[in-house]
């Protein structure tokens, strides 16, 4: 049995919410008789005398970006304490894993696989990396972890107010080609017991938490959990607000369970739209069309719910005209306060293990393990460099304190310039009041 202090786990990133990744881990080992410390790299620097201390450090990498991070972590940790035993775990851990053993990892684990890592810590044999087994959930572990006014903040109504992150499911039913999680989950989800997330969001807002997000991939996985979840929620808590994560497809199949939910305290929903363009959806396997995204967004309108789309403009797919018509329809339905400007740049990742690599335009892509990710040229050279360039600008104008209109505006200029097209002015419905949203804009 190690020591306290002797287990070190290491947040990276997770979309600037309080970290799933670290706290889950940290119960199930503290349930096992472990004394883990932790860390949270993406708000607080890492600590030497914590790397010195430890025999083991296990670094989670939930997503791309925090993957990034958490390979300077090791190499950082190595070069402090060249004895510690380094794990890697989390969805991007098991689809990167042949590149996380040639770095020094000593075991990589993705899926369910928090008592995995507790076997491994006291000294069973090697795990499989990636499990797909019911756990038995205690309640996430927080204490040694920063406290939620670190984290994302709710904007809303002129307040900003902090925000807690809670799971209700993990894992999809769902194979979206080009969505890191059925590579590793292949279609299943678990469910987090009602008792165990209620408590979950009781210690947060006893921490100061006003606002919780489902961190769920998608929250109506489980729709009957899922409203039970919701409704406990609001029993306990009736002024705290949430958001949640959903398909299109989802809200069409449940859109019964809209209004119920607005009433609970749901105040918006993040759906990975993608793209407008039924061949791009088609080639992601999404699972809707674009007619289905005006259904989804009537629905979501009617109920009160704020709807902010995520996007995928650059794929291999998309067209110059695609991205004209993406930008249009954000306008025309008033959604430009409702989307981060980053997702007008967000180009698509291919990293080993996707399903988009049995697609015959990426399956000889190379991989380059400074971006992690296989590297594909667009068709047409315009749409690289309409990349480029708005990557530039999102960046540029973030820096400068630039609102989303602003930016908005900027992207629709450099856009229609690009196209060879005459600069108009979009076509807008009258505004609707600022959408709540996280203060965190990041989605990849």
């Amino acid at each position: 049995m190690t020591g306290p202090g002797e287990i070190l786990l290491v947040s990276c990133y997770e979309l600037g919410h309080a970290p799933l990744g670290a706290a889950w881990p940290l119960a199930f080992l503290e349930r096992a008789g472990f004394a883990p410390d932790a860390q949270d790299v993406s708000v607080e620097s890492l600590d030497e005398g914590k790397v010195r201390r430890a025999r083991v450090t296990a670094i989670s990498v939930p997503m791309h970006t925090a993957l990034r991070l958490g390979l300077d972590v090791a190499r950082r940790v190595r070069a402090i304490n060249p004895a510690c035993r380094i794990a890697f775990f989390g969805l991007y851990a098991a689809l990167h894993r042949d590149l996380l053993l040639r770095e020094g990892a000593e075991v990589v684990l993705a899926g369910e696989c928090e008592q995995t890592l507790v076997d491994w810590i006291a000294g069973r044999p090697p795990p499989a990396p990636v499990v797909r087994e019911r756990l038995d959930f205690p309640v996430p572990s927080r204490a040694r972890l920063p406290p939620p006014d670190r984290y994302a903040h709710l904007l809303h109504s002129g307040r900003e107010s902090p925000a807690g992150a809670v799971e209700a499911s993990r894992g999809c039913r769902h194979r979206c080609r080009h969505c890191p999680i059925p590579a590793v989950y292949d279609g299943r989800f678990f469910v987090v017991p009602v008792e165990i997330v209620i408590e979950d969001v009781r210690q947060q807002v006893a921490a100061g938490a006003a606002h919780v997000t489902f961190a769920d991939p998608d929250f109506l996985n489980g729709p009957g959990h899922a409203m039970n979840v919701a409704r406990a929620l609001h029993a306990e808590f009736p002024e705290v607000t949430f958001d949640v994560t959903v398909k299109v497809e989802h809200i069409l199949r449940n859109r019964g369970l809209f209004a119920e939910l607005r009433r609970l305290g749901c105040l918006f929903a993040v759906s990975a739209v993608e793209s407008l363009s039924d061949i791009v959806l088609a080639r992601l396997d999404k699972g809707h069309t674009r007619a289905e995204v005006f259904a989804a967004l009537t629905v979501m309108t009617d109920a009160g719910i704020a709807l902010r789309p995520s996007w995928l403009p650059f794929t291999p797919w998309s067209t110059m005209p695609d991205y004209l018509d993406m930008l249009r329809f954000v306008a025309a339905q008033d959604l430009v306060d409702h989307v981060d400007p980053v997702q007008f740049a967000i180009r698509l990742l291919v990293p080993p293990g996707s399903l988009l690599l049995q697609d015959p335009d990426l399956c000889g892509c190379p991989f380059d393990e400074q971006q992690l990710t296989h590297v594909w040229v667009h068709p047409d050279a315009r749409m690289d460099r309409l990349h480029a360039e708005v990557s530039a600008l999102v960046e540029d104008a973030t820096r400068q304190g630039e609102d989303a209109g602003q930016i908005f505006a900027r992207i629709w200029n450099l856009a229609h310039r690009m196209a060879g097209m005459e600069v108009d002015t979009p076509s807008r419905k009258p505004a609707r009041a600022p959408s709540p949203r996280l203060s965190e804009p990041w989605f990849c």
